[in-house]
């Protein structure tokens, strides 16, 4: 291994480790004890807990210095048994936990993950056959914690065979799987459940250190006057700088936008109570840098346009987060980040501006480094007609009443592992 070599390979394992949390493939857990922890404290200008700025809604906010909750999600991942052939069956558990404010008190551990795979199945083709309930294809826009394709849930499949240039995974999955129980009765009345199934194809060669990803869902109801639904969502990915840009169009139907379930969430079944006049479209342009060992920065854009016989709405949002590392465990960070959502009624825009400076203690120089301990001041920035919206959404209630502007404060740890 040479000297140069030897010096870019801090920099491939932070890509590396990019790929793993920000453009995942379906989503397999490797040997060991892994998780994530974000947690903090702070307060506000007009004191009491921490207040967070964003619109709410089918909306995301800019995260860094402007997230009031705390949230764990770990566990492990182990062989179960391994054949003589080489055929392997592995076994994941996890549990989260999740608070919406700052302490996690009595926040309960739940199961995130729990299911089997086989491995190094000849006949798979390099794929792997899988049964349980799991995290599954969610890359998403890290500074807005937006995952644009999310798939979880309880199911079995094949991920990963290849197929030409690429590879192809499909899934099956049991959405929403509750009845409706009649409280005199006690028969049951309808259910909200959906059969979901998942289509993917990844890494189709389109130019030099471009590729494309598609992922297409279909989902059928099985309640009475419930309804059906579908999405498609489109991928480019390109290598840039020392990091990646991902443009992604999608469009979905009924259950398909996946309003309902996470809101954010494409991909999973949304309620199954909305027809097919109910539609989601959303273009998006998400780039990550880091063109020298100090620098990094993110970049996004994105327009989402939810649309129903009783009106649509329009979410267009812009920002940045560069990234400065004046030592090597030592980096500035800024965050700028604007939204405006559009008024079903006809009404003025709602409009929001979020500008948090945080110096952070890291693991490293990359952009993707953790863990990181922080500590951030916030100044949030809103018209008029954003101040139902601002105050709706905030963890601590409506505590800014009829203003249009706050500052919040305080430390925060972001760790992945």
């Amino acid at each position: 291994m040479t000297r140069t070599t030897l010096k870019a390979l801090p920099l491939a394992l932070a890509l590396a480790l990019t790929s793993g949390l920000t453009y995942a493939d379906a989503g397999h857990d490797e040997d060991g004890f892994h998780g994530y922890l974000r947690d903090g404290a702070g307060t506000r200008s007009s004191g009491g807990p921490q207040s967070c700025f964003g619109l709410g809604g089918n909306t995301m906010k800019y995260r860094l210095g402007n997230e009031c909750d705390a949230y764990f999600e770990g566990g492990y991942t182990s062989t179960l048994a391994k054949a003589v052939d080489g055929v392997t069956f592995t076994g994941t558990l996890w549990a989260n936990a999740w608070s919406p404010s700052s302490d996690f008190g009595n926040a309960s551990l739940k199961i995130a993950k729990a299911y089997v795979e086989a491995k190094n199945v000849d006949f798979l083709n390099g794929g792997v056959a899988w049964i349980g309930k799991r995290y599954y294809y969610r890359p998403d826009i890290h500074m807005l914690d937006l995952q644009f394709v999310n798939l979880n849930g309880t199911g079995g499949g094949l991920d990963g065979i290849q197929a030409g240039p690429g590879k192809f995974s499909y899934a099956i999955f049991k959405d929403n799987d509750t009845n409706n129980i009649d409280p005199t009765t006690g028969l049951v009345t309808n259910t909200s459940a959906a059969i979901r199934q998942n289509f993917i194809y990844e890494g189709l060669p389109v130019n030099e250190g471009g590729k494309v990803d598609a992922v297409l869902t279909a989902i059928k109801s099985q309640g009475t006057n419930t309804h059906s639904g579908w999405q498609l969502s489109v991928m480019h990915k390109q290598d840039v700088w020392g990091g990646g840009n991902t443009l992604g169009i999608q469009y979905g139907v009924g259950p398909g936008t996946g309003i309902g379930v996470g809101n954010d969430r494409m991909g999973s079944s949304g309620s199954t109570l909305l027809g097919s006049d109910v539609t989601r479209t959303r273009i998006f342009d998400d780039l990550v840098v880091q063109p020298t060992k100090q620098f990094s920065a993110e970049f996004v854009a994105l327009m989402q346009r939810d649309k129903s016989n009783a009106g649509s709405t329009t979410w267009t949002s812009l920002g940045v987060r560069p990234v400065y590392a004046i030592m090597p465990h030592l980096k500035l960070q800024l965050e700028l980040g604007t939204d405006r959502v559009t008024s079903a009624t006809g009404g003025p825009d709602a409009r929001l501006t979020k500008l948090t400076f945080a110096p952070a203690i890291s693991m490293g120089e990359s952009y993707w480094s953790r863990p990181e301990l922080r500590f951030f001041v916030s100044y949030g920035k809103w018209n008029n007609a954003a101040t139902a919206a601002v105050n709706a959404s905030n963890n601590s209630g409506p505590v800014y009443n009829n203003g249009t502007s706050g500052t919040s404060a305080g430390v925060q740890v972001e760790a992945w592992w």
